[in-house]
């Protein structure tokens, strides 16, 4: 048995694959305490780990909120650390976006591994930038038009490197040469099918283990009543706080051969939406239960919702509102499991057809379907479990 710390971001795309991972450690008999935001708090315990309430900051500096990313890794360093010697660990996971358990580990002397929830962001030759939202390029001048941007990216990459070796110092720390900085050099875990990543030589210590899925228990949620194709409309948690794509979908499917099972994610529109016959509008739904009998979702692209729909055998429309949302979209559609509908172009009439095209598609449902196949064949949170005892092996 091991004592394993780990550390995530407590946006659900971030804390939710972590919980994953700690649960299946939990199940394997490690002791796992697993450091996030207070809302999780009572999903953690009730997983079997302990929990820590992590400092809370948002992603980027607000007006309410100005201390800026590499100032909350130093406040909250040594908040961790203290959390990390009460408990000895014998390795660290931390988020990708969650530097300050990395930072406590490597003070500590401890053997630290990083969990990316998404698909890999280290940009190689030949590939758009990451977050760019652009497909493989097939020709050899798409990838030399794609190398023009490297002088840019190289750059911001760079930039990033002086604030992390910044912050490295304050906290006692040596510098890095390395451009991705933040991310381990023994172990990577990349929590995404390997159907959606880019063909790339990957590093030895970084491993694509499929997706890490867990969501909080809910109740059974009836979808409308009928044999047509089920349609669900699955919103970020998130973004789109106008909940545009929601009502563009309501009222482009109103009226159309199929069923449409809808909802808010607790994000009540600012208006109200009038559902049509073959439409239901919730507040809240499983995706473990719902995505299985569904024909198609629609979402803004965030990748844990996205990866929820493919491995359950659904193809996706994909609407990307912000963020890595475009990224997701455009390995959506690459993959052939499913299609993206501009932000510019979201409308009734724009998702009616966007949704038209993709359940007139059987290569999509096909290639959705051995998607789900694969996740049925492999487990990502015990692929990444076994790699972390590796790693807590090795010391």
């Amino acid at each position: 048995m091991s004592r394993i710390f780990l550390g995530a971001f407590g946006q659900p795309g971030h804390a939710f694959p972590m919980l994953a991972l700690g649960r299946a450690l939990v199940a394997r008999g490690h002791e796992v305490t697993f450091e996030t935001w207070a809302r999780w708090g009572a999903h953690v315990e009730a997983a079997g780990m302990r929990f820590v309430a992590a400092p809370e900051y948002p992603t980027f500096p607000t007006v309410k909120d100005p201390i800026k990313p590499y100032q909350a890794v130093v406040y909250a360093t040594g908040f961790t650390r203290e959390a990390m010697r009460a408990v000895s660990p014998d390795v660290v996971v931390h988020d990708i976006l969650t530097l300050a358990p990395a930072m406590a580990g490597e003070l500590l002397g401890l053997p630290v591994a990083t969990l990316i929830p998404h698909v890999y962001p280290v940009g190689a030759p030949g590939l758009p930038p990451y977050a760019f939202g652009a497909r493989l390029p097939r020709t050899g001048l798409g990838r030399r038009m794609w190398g023009r941007f490297e002088p840019l990216m190289l750059a911001g990459l760079r930039r990033g490197r002086a604030e992390l070796n910044a912050t490295r110092e304050r906290l006692g720390l040596g510098r890095v040469a390395r451009l991705h900085g933040g991310l381990s050099t023994r172990l990577v875990l990349v929590g995404t099918l390997p159907q959606l990543e880019y063909p790339r030589d990957w590093p030895a210590h970084v491993h694509v283990v499929g997706p890490l899925i867990w969501e909080p228990p809910y109740q059974p949620v009836a979808p409308p009543p009928g044999d047509e194709p089920l349609v669900l409309v699955a919103p970020s948690t998130a973004q789109d706080p106008d909940q545009v794509l929601l009502r563009a979908a309501v009222a482009g499917l109103a009226g159309q051969p199929v069923r449409v099972l809808a909802t808010w994610n607790r994000r009540r529109p600012p208006e109200p939406i009038a559902p049509g016959a073959n439409t239901r509008v919730v507040e809240w739904i499983s995706y473990a239960q719902t995505m299985p009998g569904c024909a198609l979702v629609i979402l803004h692209a965030g990748h844990g919702t996205m990866v929820r729909a493919l491995t359950s055998g659904a193809p996706v429309l994909a609407i990307p509102h912000s963020g890595d949302m475009a990224e997701n979209a455009a390995r959506a559609d690459w993959a052939g499991v499913g299609a993206r509908l501009p932000w510019r172009l979201v409308s009734p009439l724009g998702v009616r057809l966007a949704v038209a095209r993709v359940l007139g598609d059987a290569g999509m449902r096909a290639r959705a379907a051995e998607l789900a196949a694969w996740a049925g064949d492999h487990d990502g949170p015990a692929r990444a479990s076994e790699l972390v005892e590796q790693l807590a092996a090795a010391g």
